[in-house]
């Protein structure tokens, strides 16, 4: 199997915290990110797809397809806005984690077989990222 892996870039804001928590917990646990004004990552988001090569294309997913679901469904939706106004997370936490369960469930249906979505890999900082590989 051959995996092709696309990178994208947005822009959003977050603030991590749990109202069931005192102010005190969520600083001790949350830190910086549970900054009461919000704060804000510039996001790298890999996403990887797996598959055969296709022998009318040579290409194992279309790259120009790929782009414009993940425009759609995930950087439109995500880019420059408030991680907790979007639908999907008014009952989580905006991590990286359920950003990146966020992310494959809003396109694992787009991908077209015998392709499938492999992993979403998102980089909040120079030194954090997380992986999701779907429910294994």
């Amino acid at each position: 199997m051959i995996s092709v892996t696309r990178k994208s870039h947005f822009n959003a804001a977050h603030r991590l915290h749990n109202t069931e928590w005192s102010d005190e917990k969520n600083d001790k646990f949350y830190g910086l990110c549970n900054n009461k004004n919000f704060h804000g990552h510039n996001y790298d988001l890999y996403v990887t797809i797996k598959g055969p090569i296709d022998n009318s294309s040579g290409f194992v997913v279309n790259l120009k397809e790929l782009n414009e679901v993940v425009n759609k469904k995930v950087i439109n939706v995500l880019d420059h806005n408030l991680i907790q106004d979007v639908e999907w997370f008014k009952d989580r936490q905006p991590s990286t984690e359920n950003l990146v369960v966020f992310v494959w469930e809003q396109i694992v249906s787009e991908i077209v077989l015998p392709a499938k979505l492999f992993c979403v890999k998102l980089r909040e900082t120079g030194t954090i990222f997380t992986e999701y590989y779907g429910d294994e």
